[in-house]
């Protein structure tokens, strides 16, 4: 299939490679010449203006929008709406809300334009490991679509099927991607699925701040534990209940630096942490959890922790997040 991509950082460039790996063709724009230009030369059909891309596009036309959530998408779909024809259609790839989408669908709509929501899980590894996709829209653009969400999502890979339950599920559950139901509901559920990113990631950071500092409080000094905390996330690695891909990339970040030097500890929310909170009081439904990690989050801008730059390093690992302070 022939697909435009607008938005080309760590996310974006990586979703066209992965999808030209695959024979697919991508028609790229980014106001960052530079950024077309590496994408190019690895096969795509650069553009020098929205205008230029939508041309370049067959009919029904598809774009993938790979945008910061907020203004910059909304531009970017606001300049975009009037160059397309009915039939088209333009997919979010972005961290948005998933009010927005509900919104914009029906906005859309009007023109006869199809709109997709498309939650991204994967990071900076994604080109390599594939993306876990959580898709809304409409579930008949979805199917003719599936080539595309099929090749960006990871396949079963190493991963077994869930014991008894494969006759059960969604094959393409077990693929890396999901229809999950109309529009919205695609970054509803990567917003709670980012909610729980939240909480997993400060688990592991006060875990591993109890191992590095605790010991001092109880124990007479030549009898203190000399913990090698890169170690202990690597054995947990080694079919503990605790394993995770978080872990893997903890155990990174400590096998470089156990000391985490180069973290401020000073960790920021992209925004889908809060929304989870707030779907959830809106909601009345207990967050316990969830809301203490994004807390904690607001606390470590103030007295940052061991652990919060533990999370600051596994933001950096899956994202390439640099971390600066956020009020």
């Amino acid at each position: 299939m022939k697909i435009g991509v607008l938005g080309l950082g760590r996310m974006g460039g990586n979703i066209a490679c992965r999808l030209m790996d695959s024979g697919h063709e991508c028609v790229v724009y980014d106001t960052s010449a530079e950024a077309v230009r590496r994408i190019t030369e690895a096969g795509g059909q650069g553009a020098d203006s929205l205008a230029a891309m939508v041309e370049a596009l067959p009919k029904p036309r598809t774009l993938w929008l790979m945008l910061p959530a907020g203004e910059v998408t909304e531009n970017a779909i606001a300049e975009l709406a009037p160059m397309l024809d009915a039939g088209d259609t333009l997919i979010d790839g972005g961290n948005a809300n998933f009010k927005d989408d509900v919104r914009r669908a029906r906005t859309l709509a009007e023109r006869d334009i199809r709109y997709m929501d498309v939650g991204v899980s994967g990071g900076v590894w994604g080109r390599e490991r594939g993306f876990c996709l959580m898709i809304g829209g409409e579930q008949d653009n979805a199917e003719r679509l599936d080539p595309i969400f099929a090749t960006l999502a990871p396949g079963t890979g190493d991963i077994e099927s869930t014991p008894g339950r494969s006759e059960t599920l969604d094959p393409r559950a077990e693929q890396g991607y999901l229809y999950c139901g109309p529009a919205g509901s695609g970054h509803f559920v990567k917003m709670v699925h980012n909610g729980i990113e939240y909480g997993m990631m400060a688990a592991y950071a006060e875990g591993f701040d109890i191992l590095k500092n605790r010991t001092a409080d109880f124990l007479p000094e030549d009898e203190r534990f000399d913990l090698n905390l890169a170690d202990i996330a690597e054995v947990w690695r080694r079919g503990s209940v605790i394993s995770s891909w978080l872990l893997d990339l903890t155990s990174i970040a400590l096998a470089e630096d156990q000391s985490l030097n180069e973290f401020t500890g000073e960790v920021s929310d992209s925004g889908e942490g809060r929304w989870t909170v707030n779907a959830a009081v809106e909601q009345a439904v207990p967050a316990n959890v969830l809301s203490a990690a994004l807390f904690a989050r607001f606390r470590s801008r103030h007295t940052p922790s061991f652990g919060d730059k533990l999370q600051s390093a596994m933001r950096n690992q899956f994202g390439g997040h640099v971390e600066t302070h956020n009020d």
